[in-house]
Parts: structure tokens; C-alpha cells; sequence
């Protein structure tokens, strides 16, 4: 009982490592991610995928008041798991890195300066007093110098490159299908297909189009693309995932 006031102490100063070295609140906003629900993210030959779930919602809420999915610039898309309001603060700061790069030098922002530029900012907010750790991730997937990206960013303010990946809510068991599963010469259309099976994997009651957001960049057009609802429940119906709602 002795340890527990002294870890008190530790988790009530933002700025303050505990004497094993660790941070309290950074970790504590890793846990706030995980309990938001899933986005996936799949680097393809052709191009990224970006697959968001909206989670479970009251059947009076508007789902398409909902986002997961976003875009950053003509050629990013972004997804997002945790804390809504903190995601939009980080997006719309990805948004004017972008805007501004733009502007002031009249040529698109990399995909990786974009993403480091993004967890600059998250990991300030792990050393300044008085402000708390962004409890969200963000998965940043486009096309740089005619090349696919796929970059995470962690509450701690670290970028991370990956093939493909989670995060949120069942992260360990739709990595664990993602790793199984992923081949790196896959094309769009089965990346989009791996991401639906790997969330598949985890829904109780199959997936439904409309509890789901899906983009992707391609390296041809090098621009983001978000899919429709209609496009969504194409391709549940096509690999045989759809949910109740859409076996009517």
C-alpha cells in the first residue's frame, strides 16, 4: 500500500517520470485509444486503404455524422481512434501543415513531414505543465514521390511506418489477421478486401455499410477518394460480410 500514494503523485504530473522511467498520463492516453472502436490501414503495390469503424451507435444517431475517415490533402487521408474532439484538433492541424506547405512553396507536403510535423505536436504536450496528452492515434496513408505511405502516430508524439496496421478497440486480434494475412504486392481492391476481413474478424453480427468509413489513395490518380455507402455494401455483399441490415 505504501507504492500506491507515491504512483498518485506520478500519475498527477503530466511532465513527471515515475522512478521506473514511465509516464503516467502518455500511457494512460494509449489506453483511452484503445477503447475507441478500430481503424485499419493496408499499404498496397497500387496504393493505401484506410477502413475506419464507427462503433456501435444509437439507431437515432445520423451515422454519417460520424467520422473516421478523413482528408488531410489531395493526396493523404487520415483515420482516426480515441477521442474524438482530440482527433479533430490533430486533423485540423494536419490540414494547415498542409495548406500552408502549399502556400508558402506551392508543392504538396511529404506524407512522412506531414506525419512527423503531427507527432512534433502531440509530443509537446507530453512535456508541457498544465495540458494533457492527445488520448487519440492517427493512421496518415497517401502517396509520396509516386510511392504508397502508411504512418501511425502514438500519444507519446512517435511515428511509426508500417505495411499495414490497427488501432483502437481489438487491435491485437486485427494485427494478429493483418500479419497472417497481408502480402506486400496486393492491389487496391484486396487491400480493401483485407481490411474488411480483418475487421470482420472481431464483429459479432457481421459489418454493416453504414457503420463504416472506407477511403484510399492510389499511386495512378495520387488523389483521396472517399467510398460511398453504396460502394461499401458492394463490397460486403461481394465477400459475403455483410451484417442483418444488409441481407434485407
Amino acid at each position: 500500500m505504501q507504492g500506491q500514494p507515491q504512483q498518485q503523485a506520478y500519475d498527477r504530473g503530466t511532465t513527471i517520470f515515475s522512478p521506473d522511467g514511465r509516464l503516467y498520463q502518455v500511457e494512460y492516453a494509449r489506453e483511452a485509444v484503445k477503447r475507441g472502436s478500430a481503424s485499419i490501414g493496408v499499404r498496397t503495390a497500387e496504393g493505401v486503404v484506410l477502413l475506419g469503424d464507427k462503433g456501435s451507435q444509437s439507431p437515432l444517431l445520423e451515422p454519417s455524422s460520424v467520422e473516421k475517415i478523413h482528408k488531410a490533402d489531395d493526396h493523404v487521408g487520415l483515420a482516426s481512434a480515441g477521442h474524438v474532439a482530440d482527433a479533430r484538433q490533430l486533423i485540423d492541424f494536419a490540414r494547415r501543415q498542409a495548406q500552408g506547405n502549399r502556400l508558402r512553396y506551392g508543392e504538396r507536403l511529404g506524407v512522412e513531414t506531414l506525419t512527423k510535423r503531427v507527432t512534433d505536436y502531440i509530443q509537446r504536450y507530453t512535456q508541457v505543465g498544465g495540458a494533457r496528452p492527445f488520448g487519440v492515434a492517427l493512421i496518415v496513408g497517401g502517396i509520396e514521390a509516386g510511392e504508397p505511405r502508411l504512418f501511425e502516430t502514438d500519444p507519446s508524439g512517435t511515428p511509426y511506418e508500417w505495411q499495414a496496421l490497427a488501432i483502437g478497440e481489438n487491435r491485437s486480434d486485427i494485427q494478429d489477421y493483418l500479419e497472417e494475412n497481408y502480402e506486400p504486392d496486393y492491389t487496391v481492391e484486396e487491400g480493401i478486401e483485407l481490411a474488411l476481413r480483418a475487421l470482420a474478424e472481431v464483429a459479432d453480427d457481421g459489418l454493416t455499410a453504414e457503420q463504416l468509413g472506407l477511403a484510399t489513395v492510389t499511386v495512378e490518380s495520387e488523389a483521396y477518394q472517399q467510398h460511398s455507402v453504396d460502394e461499401l455494401a458492394t463490397y460486403l455483399d461481394d465477400y459475403d460480410l455483410a451484417g442483418d441490415e444488409n441481407d434485407e
